[in-house]
């Protein structure tokens, strides 16, 4: 590409996210276009200058930009050291149609919280770890979203679930290695899945990706004491691989898993 520009650009598979985008540019300048989805954008070098139904906007480092489907824009680089993003392309129906003009109107959205919640999406869907965590991180952040364009205060803490937490608790503890997604354990407990994420997080004071997580590097730990091999002890405890395996459980435990079972 000239001008040193990189692009990176793929479908993940977590429900609401139609594609994500990673990319830095000095030189291409987007002609005027339209999306059919709902666009995230962080801005993590450099600043952005674009065209959002016909007015002029700039991006901050500070701002998580907003646009909506089917609302023309543009965008170049505001100067010569031009700029690297990332993006996450959020189906439709993730937020409600009538939050658009919210949107057009004031696209730059002012607040740490959602910044962060929108770079651990990015994290997460980078990561090795699963559907479990990236979907539970988006629909905490679409939630988030739909607060702020509706100029509501961000969603208070949730209601005592303890019986749908112990539930969820239950399902994970069920099946450690193959594990299940946020969907379908949204689905078979019949709750919302924001709801459900943030209920255990309520009772059991961590999240139920990192839960699991934790379940699995317990699973391995046995593992490797019993004289399993790192590289087999990683697969029969629900990691992709032995390097999967050390960066959790060196995480956890502070220590990688050679240091395990070895006298």
């Amino acid at each position: 590409m000239p001008g040193g520009e990189r692009v990176r650009s793929w479908r993940p598979g977590v429900p609401g996210v139609a594609e994500v985008l990673h990319a830095r540019f000095t030189e291409h300048a987007y002609p005027l276009h339209t999306h059919d989805t709902w666009t995230v954008l962080l801005v993590d070098e450099g600043t952005v200058a674009y065209d959002l139904d016909r007015r002029p906007r700039t991006t901050a480092p500070s701002l998580v930009t907003l646009l909506p489907p089917h609302v023309p824009h543009d965008g170049r680089a505001a100067s010569a050291l031009g700029f690297r993003k990332r993006v996450l392309y959020l189906e439709p129906a993730v937020l409600p149609a009538e939050l658009s003009g919210a949107a057009v109107d004031a696209p730059g959205l002012l607040d740490p919280a959602l910044a962060r919640a929108v770079s651990a999406v990015h994290d997460a869907l980078l990561g090795v770890d699963g559907e479990f965590e990236a979907a539970s991180r988006t629909v905490l952040l679409t939630e988030r979203l739909r607060a702020l364009l509706a100029h509501r205060d961000p969603p208070p803490a949730p209601r005592r679930d303890p019986t749908l937490a112990r539930r969820l608790r239950d399902l994970l503890d069920a099946d450690v290695v193959a594990g299940l997604t946020l969907a379908e354990a949204a689905a078979r407990l019949h709750a919302d899945p924001a709801h459900l994420v943030r209920s255990f997080r309520r009772e059991f004071g961590l999240p139920p990706h990192r839960y699991l997580t934790g379940r699995r590097v317990d699973r391995a730990r046995r593992l490797l004491l019993g004289g399993v091999p790192p590289a087999q002890a990683a697969v029969l405890a629900g990691f992709y691989d032995q390097s999967h395996l050390t960066r959790h459980f060196t995480r956890v435990l502070g220590a990688p898993p050679g240091r395990f079972g070895v006298r």
